[in-house]
């Protein structure tokens, strides 16, 4: 009887996959074109509505990302650090170019998207809080893109304490742990569904979306323990189209039975597809399969995608104020393209100017810091003098 080769060490620095990088642009890409509804809807909005699911997406990647590069050398403190590093800086400049946008001391009645000057409430999206509140004037408030920063913020301060345990965890523990990640997802959504006065109905966006985070990091998990599914990826990508057609569908047809279950839980539907298509093409890359992911352009529009994701709904607001809401044609098409160079070419200047310096300069001053700590602790101390 042959013994199993030995696994790879768990702890060793994973490959770069850069075709989660392109496929976060196209995360990015939907939830534009959904905001773009508001203001410019083409024949397509019936589907295109429902391309806030990107975020979903975007909360799976985060928590596989991090846990696919985690090492234990990194503390949480500096974990920490990089992380604020890495989203503050470019937030706070959206939201300085958002504030002129959405707010107004005297606003307009017809321009239902400006709100009252309200420091109380800023302050709240200056400190990433604005999330833990379902009241939509506070939700959104701020850059109303901005309320997934809470959720992240939230993540992120999770993940140090989880990854300690799930790390004590082998391939079969990370499995499971996914799969009871989903079912707790789409059990407090039935419970949801069944008692919508209850308390748990109401609970704030960053805990009930914390199983789409935990999900992808008991993934990257399995895959750290050697875990090498054979998903072609094309069958992720059918996974998603087959949710979002089966939502666009039970939507105009809401007599057939199971629907309403099925709409009320569409968004741990999305999850599991979007977890089922992360898999697969993190899969492909490791195996060395080709991927259009990849492609060096697309990697850069998803390097690009997060200071997109910033500063798009201004642009599409502003565009809104200028020009007025209008009405549903293809002709809109072009409305689309201006605003998506427009939108582009921000991001691009922002992710240049802003987010890459400004996290480059961050981590070198924390990475200096830690340096000069350790060594003050290894110098020998000094030896007292004998006295005469």
């Amino acid at each position: 009887m042959t013994s199993r080769p030995p696994l790879p060490p768990v702890l060793e620095r994973m490959p770069r996959v850069s075709s989660l990088t392109g496929l976060r642009w196209w995360a990015a890409f939907v939830v534009f074109l959904y905001h773009m509804a508001v203001f410019a809807p083409i024949p397509l909005e019936p589907v295109l509505r429902y391309g806030h699911y990107g975020v979903t997406f975007f909360f799976v990647l985060s928590g596989f990302v991090l846990t696919w590069s985690w090492s234990p050398t990194v503390g949480a403190t500096t974990f920490w650090w990089r992380r604020f590093a890495r989203i503050y800086p470019s937030h706070i400049v959206a939201l300085a170019l958002a504030v002129p946008v959405f707010y107004s001391f005297a606003p307009d009645p017809a321009q239902w998207w400006v709100k009252p000057v309200d420091v109380g409430v800023l302050l709240l999206s200056v400190l990433l809080l604005q999330g833990w509140s379902r009241d939509p004037a506070v939700l959104f408030s701020g850059n109303p893109a901005a309320w997934t920063l809470t959720c992240e913020a939230f993540f992120y301060a999770m993940h140090p304490p989880i990854q300690r345990v799930l790390a004590r965890w082998g391939r079969r523990g990370a499995l499971v742990l996914a799969a009871g990640t989903a079912a707790l997802a789409l059990t407090y959504r039935l419970l949801a569904l069944t008692w919508p006065t209850q308390w748990w109905a109401a609970l704030p966006w960053p805990i009930t979306r914390l199983t789409e985070f935990v999900l992808g990091m008991a993934l990257a998990w399995a895959f750290r323990k050697a875990w090498r599914p054979r998903v072609a990826a094309s069958v992720g990508y059918l996974a998603v189209a087959a949710v979002v057609g089966a939502v666009v569908l039970g939507v105009r047809h809401p007599e057939v039975p199971g629907v309403r279950l099925l709409l009320g839980s569409a968004n741990e539907l999305v999850m599991l597809a979007c977890a089922v298509a992360i898999v697969a093409v993190a899969a492909r890359d490791l195996r060395g399969g080709r991927s259009l992911l990849r492609k060096r352009w697309l990697v850069t529009l998803g390097e690009w995608s997060y200071t997109f994701y910033l500063v798009h709904a201004t642009i599409i607001y502003v565009l809104l104020a200028q020009f007025g809401r209008q009405a549903l044609s293809w002709n809109n098409l072009w409305w689309y393209a201006a605003a998506f160079v427009v939108a582009l070419a921000a991001s691009a200047l922002m992710h240049r100017l802003v987010e890459r310096p400004a996290e480059r300069r961050m981590r070198g001053w924390w990475d200096a810091r830690l340096a000069a700590r350790e060594e003050r602790a290894a110098a020998p101390a000094p030896v007292a003098s004998p006295e005469r």
